[in-house]
């Protein structure tokens, strides 16, 4: 079982998934494959990492919010579709 992380990388992590709108598992693995890539091991190079890559996210200028929001939106033509079960 692996350890648990630290609680300012979980805080690092948090804000990266915030802002992308995502869950903070998957901002986790995200930033652990790249340190992975990188080489990085220490947990305090892991959150340096996590907060470089929030500020990339908010340099890109993508609002990710709005994505979602219109990617969720319905079609005119499908919206009172109905599912059965």
């Amino acid at each position: 079982m692996s350890a648990i992380p630290d609680r300012h990388y979980n805080a690092a992590c948090g804000r990266l998934a915030s802002w992308l709108g995502i869950s903070i598992a998957s901002a986790r693995r995200r930033v652990d494959i790249r340190a992975a890539r990188e080489g990085l091991t220490d947990t305090a190079e892991r959150i340096a990492l996590a907060e470089r890559m929030l500020a990339e996210a908010e340099a890109s200028g993508v609002d990710t919010h709005a994505l979602l929001g219109a990617q969720l939106g319905a079609l005119s033509s499908e919206e009172n579709f109905m599912t059965e079960d």
